[in-house]
C-alpha cells in the first residue's frame, strides 16, 4: 500500500480506479514521473521484446523501424542506441524528420511521397537486418523483401487496417487480402526469419515479462532509455488524444489522465 507502480493490463485502463493482479504490477524507479511511467511498459517491453528476444540485435546491425514517431517507434530507436553501431531508417511524414535525426535515426524517410523499400535500397543495397513491422498488408510483404540474408521480420500490429475515423470496410478487405503468407518450405529457401509479437497475448508469462522490465528500470536508472512524451490529455479531451494519434501529428506517446495537468490549469487561470 502506497508504492507508486507501472501496470500491466490488456484493457480497461481509461478510468480512474482500476484493479490488476499485483503480478502484473512493477515499482517504479526512484526519478520516474507517473507520465513517464504510463508510456514506459506497453511501448518500451514490445521494442525491447522484438529487437532483443526476437531480432537478436547486435552491433553493426541495421534496422528499419516504420511509425518512427510513434510510442514503439520511439522506444525502438533509444534501445537501439544501447547497442553499438546500428544504422537506423525510420518511415514518418517529413514535418518529425528533424527530430528523429537528433534521437539518432540515420535515415528518416516520408512514406507519404517516397517509397522507402527503394529509398532504403538506395543506401543499403542489401536491405536491412531486421524490420519491426506494425503496418501489416502488403507492407510485410516489402519488410520481408527488404531483409538481408539471415535477416529478421517482426509483425506487431496492423495499423494499415485504420485507415481514418470511419471504417472504411473497402480499404480493410484490401489489407487483409494483401496479407503477406509465406510456408515453411518457403522460408528454407530464404535464410530469412518472420515472427509475430502481441504483448496482450503474455498474460501468463510473468517471469518472462518481469525479467524484461527489471533490463528496462535498469536502462531508464542509467539514463539510457527516458519516454518520449508528446502530449497530456485529461479524460474529457479523450475524442482530442484519439486526433492526435489518428491524424499522425504526436512524436512520441500521448498520455491520458484523470484530470487537466496542474501547471497547464494554472497558466489557463494567469
Amino acid at each position: 500500500v502506497g508504492d507508486k507502480v507501472m501496470v500491466l493490463a490488456r484493457s480497461g485502463l481509461w478510468q480512474e480506479v482500476v484493479n490488476v493482479p499485483a503480478s502484473q504490477t512493477f515499482l517504479m524507479p526512484e526519478g520516474m514521473s507517473f507520465e513517464e511511467a504510463a508510456a514506459l511498459l506497453v511501448n518500451y517491453i514490445t521494442a525491447y521484446m522484438i529487437l532483443f528476444d526476437f531480432g537478436n540485435l547486435r552491433p553493426n546491425q541495421s534496422v528499419l523501424i516504420h511509425m518512427a514517431a510513434g510510442g514503439v517507434g520511439t522506444a525502438a530507436i533509444q534501445l537501439c542506441k544501447t547497442v553499438e553501431n546500428v544504422t537506423i531508417f525510420g518511415t514518418a511524414s517529413a514535418s518529425k524528420h528533424e527530430a528523429l535525426k537528433e534521437s539518432g535515426v540515420a535515415h528518416p524517410i516520408d512514406y507519404r511521397t517516397m517509397d522507402y523499400a527503394e529509398e532504403v535500397r538506395k543506401i543499403s543495397p542489401k536491405g536491412v537486418d531486421i524490420v519491426l513491422d506494425p503496418l501489416g498488408g502488403s507492407d510485410t510483404s516489402k519488410a520481408f523483401n527488404l531483409l538481408k540474408p539471415m535477416g529478421k521480420l517482426i509483425t506487431y500490429g496492423v495499423a494499415n487496417l485504420l485507415t481514418g475515423q470511419k471504417k472504411n470496410l473497402m480499404a480493410m478487405a484490401k489489407t487483409w487480402w494483401n496479407q503477406f503468407s509465406i510456408n515453411a518450405l518457403q522460408l528454407l529457401h530464404h535464410n530469412k526469419a518472420v515472427c509475430g509479437y502481441h504483448l496482450g497475448y503474455m498474460d501468463e508469462e510473468h517471469e518472462l515479462v518481469g525479467g524484461v522490465v527489471a533490463k528496462l528500470i535498469n536502462l531508464y536508472s542509467q539514463g539510457k532509455i527516458k519516454p518520449k512524451i508528446d502530449s497530456v490529455w485529461p479524460f474529457d479531451q479523450v475524442a482530442d488524444a484519439m486526433r492526435q494519434m489518428q491524424e499522425k501529428k504526436n512524436v512520441g506517446k500521448v498520455i491520458l489522465v484523470p484530470e487537466t495537468p496542474k501547471e497547464e490549469s494554472k497558466k489557463e487561470e494567469n
